[in-house]
């Protein structure tokens, strides 16, 4: 650390002043009772000695004063650097008690932040953990089962043969989903996943999603519809591939927490700035509101046991705000509870 003494003679002036006072009207008193001088020269006495006076005094109380305060402020800093305070390293140390008070009051705060976001992110952490054991476990155990039974003298018998290494084999497809969109997240949460740009046409890419799942949407009598006719494509840029797997993965959101005889509906209007917005809307279950903030989290499901029924890696939402992301755009939803919600996102239109 390189010393560099922020001068404050404010104190150091003042106390000069009071002990020059003091001292030069005592001994004019002294100097007056006990010589016999002319008035002139006990002026001449005193301007002399009040100049000499305060300037020493002037000097002597600044010097030490700093290095009082310096001693101890140094001190602090080092206590402080003994905490990592990599802030406080590259800074001189000061003896201004209002830029110190400062510093260190904002190094306390800052150090309070990062203490809170490591146990949120401690909490996050077990949780995340425990949802991926949860998640492996579940399809492993079903191999490891039908396996065993197999291994155990089922395999003789050519129908429960086929059926359990059938069975096996949707337990394998599960892990090897949940696996993929794990890589997936990691890649987009790092910036390793290169987004490939392009120009499109947004009406038919969801027009794919619902004919991927007609059939998926109809075991739930769920009508998948436009909210208007249109006539003509919408173009846009961004990655085509992914931004279909957004809208695939809304859109099985919408049918899984669907109602029977419910529907999904799309549509998408212009912004400013040269933006649309996609809207994905449902007349659901809805969302309570103090689950709505962490839906995007990895594995967080609202109603645990129904979602895993269904099936799914539980990673669907959390993919699509980091592909949203990763094309600097924004994700939004609206829900309530018992009516429905509607997930929306913007993309750049193109011209």
């Amino acid at each position: 650390m390189s010393l560099n003494f922020k001068k404050t003679y404010k104190f150091a002036i003042k106390s000069a002043l009071y002990i020059t006072l003091f001292a030069t009207g005592f001994i004019s008193i002294l100097a007056y009772f006990f010589f016999e001088s002319s008035l002139q020269k006990l002026l001449l006495f005193d301007l002399i000695f009040a100049l000499s006076l305060y300037i020493f005094s002037f000097f002597v109380i600044q010097y030490r004063v700093e290095v009082f305060i310096y001693r101890r402020v140094k001190k602090i800093y080092d206590d402080v650097s003994f905490l990592e305070a990599s802030s406080f390293r590259n800074q001189p140390i000061t003896t201004d008690m209002a830029t110190l008070t400062r510093e260190v009051k904002k190094f306390a705060t800052d150090k309070k932040m990062e203490i809170e976001t490591l146990k949120v992110r401690e909490e996050y952490r077990r949780e995340f953990l425990g949802n991926v054991s949860h998640e492996l476990k579940t399809p492993l155990f079903t191999v490891q089962g039908y396996l065993l039974t197999l291994l155990d003298g089922a395999m003789n018998d050519k129908t429960i043969r086929k059926k359990y290494l059938q069975r096996a084999e949707k337990g394998v497809e599960r892990l090897i989903f949940i696996v993929q969109d794990l890589d997936m997240i990691s890649k987009l949460e790092i910036g390793d996943l290169n987004l490939n740009v392009s120009k499109f046409n947004i009406i038919e890419v969801v027009q794919n999603v619902f004919d991927l799942l007609e059939m998926k949407a109809e075991v739930k009598s769920i009508m998948l519809s436009f909210d208007n006719k249109y006539s003509k494509p919408i173009m846009v840029f961004g990655d085509k591939e992914k931004i279909q797997q957004v809208v695939m993965n809304l859109v099985v959101n919408s049918i899984k927490y669907g109602k029977n005889n419910g529907s999904t509906e799309v549509g998408i209007e212009d912004l400013v700035n040269n933006k649309v917005i996609v809207r994905v809307t449902d007349n659901g279950e809805g969302i309570e509101k103090q689950y709505i903030p962490r839906l995007f989290e990895r594995f967080y499901r609202v109603d645990k046991s129904g979602a895993r029924a269904d099936g799914g890696s539980g990673l669907g939402l959390s993919i699509v705000k980091h592909i949203i992301e990763a094309h600097d755009e924004k994700i939004y939803i609206e829900s309530q509870f018992g009516v429905g919600s509607e997930f929306s996102f913007t993309i750049e239109k193109a011209e």
